[in-house]
């Protein structure tokens, strides 16, 4: 199917390739099972050694080795068949899942194991999004990109909100048995929905690492798929240092559960962006609205010097989030420039570069707050994202 540049994709055209509905759903059902896991284990492993740090360290090792699975691990999205890959991962998930259910591990060796496991993570992830322009194609793309974006944030609320119910219903054991199933039903959805694909790629010589060294350096080193990277990874992601600080931000207004309503804040404009941006505007002034788009993200942060109040506060981040949809002008420009061979590795990139900066933002904007006063820390991470857009202006901007 081939939606035509003068106007933008609808979700009807979207939703009506069968392949598609098959990500999108299984995409879903990771996600939310994914989240119930986090949630067990942080539970069950506090339950059983009464520390906030292991705790908080079970929440997390989920997600820690996605970075190093995407420094080391990223060829093999490209030298294997995407769907035995993305089918494998959910089997090896449900193999994890059980085995923490059974309880015969010990807290650190469950640690390890979903570690080890998570490294894995970030090849399934580049092999599902390398397989969307192959089933979604024109602009029609550019709006399935979007819909898993939004997929993403809808699902892990949910994910929250069925963890904490099944929690109380059958405890942490009983909810890793239900993950186990969630892992099931995603590989079911991708093995019998998903049709059988070749590797992009055949084995450059040498093993994975090595291989997934040498394609990250020559992507780096392309002038434009570097810059368009560079553009993906950094006005937005710097942003998550302000909300790494909205909590102390929060207990400065003295109003409860007021970090809440601006996290919320701050979700709810990315989605309505993402939304509007992606169903509402024509791909051509989509992608000469980027750079505008990127800069809204920082101009509204500015105005937390002042200090504002709780609603003003929300409105303003949500304003400023709804400049991530600058992303959707990008994914089409990004397509074209990176090898089909080394798409899946490429977009496993993207994924891995903007954990990395958002890490390093919530670190820096966590440091800050010790000598700043959060809205100035805010207000600080405002600027750093207006000086990425303004330094990174000419790769926003479309070609003529």
């Amino acid at each position: 199917m081939t939606v035509t540049d003068t106007r933008p994709a609808t979700y009807r055209d979207v939703f009506a390739v069968a392949e598609f509905r098959v990500l999108f759903g299984s995409f879903g059902v990771f996600l939310i099972g994914e989240t119930v896991k986090m949630l067990a284990l942080s539970v069950l492993v506090y339950e059983r050694t009464g520390s906030g740090l292991l705790a908080a360290l079970a929440y997390v090792t989920g997600f820690l080795p996605h970075a190093f699975g995407g420094v080391f691990l990223l060829a093999l999205a490209d030298r294997w068949p995407p769907r035995a890959l993305i089918v494998g991962y959910d089997l090896l998930r449900f193999a994890m899942v059980v085995v923490l259910a059974l309880g015969v591990l010990s807290p650190g060796a469950m640690l390890g194991l979903v570690a080890v496991v998570g490294l894995f993570g970030p090849v399934s992830s580049a092999a599902r999004t390398a397989l969307l322009p192959e089933v979604l194609h024109g602009d029609a793309y550019v709006l399935g990109r979007s819909l898993l974006t939004v997929a993403a944030g809808g699902t892990q609320v949910a994910g929250f909100a069925l963890g904490g119910l099944l929690l109380g219903l059958v405890g942490p054991y009983g909810a890793l048995w239900l993950t186990a199933v969630t892992c099931g039903l995603s590989a079911l959805l991708v093995r019998v929905g998903l049709a059988a694909r070749p590797p992009r790629a055949r084995p450059g010589g040498g093993n994975a690492v090595r291989e997934t060294w040498r394609v990250n350096r020559a992507l780096l080193a392309d002038r434009r798929v570097r810059g368009l990277l560079l553009a993906q990874w950094l006005p937005g992601s710097v942003l998550v240092g302000a909300e790494g600080v909205a909590v102390p931000y929060a207990a400065g207004l003295g109003v409860e559960a007021s970090a809440g309503v601006l996290l919320m804040a701050a979700a709810f404009g990315m989605l309505v962006g993402d939304l509007l941006v992606g169903r509402f505007v024509a791909p051509a002034r989509r992608e000469a609205w980027t750079p505008w788009l990127a800069l809204l993200l920082g101009v509204p942060m500015l105005a937390f010097v002042a200090r504002p109040a709780l609603w003003p506060a929300a409105a303003l981040f949500a304003v400023a989030t709804a400049g991530f949809a600058y992303q959707l002008g990008l994914a089409r420009r990004f397509l074209d420039a990176v090898p089909e061979e080394r798409r899946g590795q490429a977009f496993g990139l993207v994924s891995t570069g903007l954990m990395a900066v958002q890490g390093l933002a919530a670190a820096a904007g966590g440091a800050l707050s010790e000598v700043l006063a959060p809205g100035t820390v805010m207000a600080l991470a405002g600027v750093a994202s207006l000086v990425a857009t303004l330094t990174l202006w000419r790769v926003l901007t479309p070609p003529r």
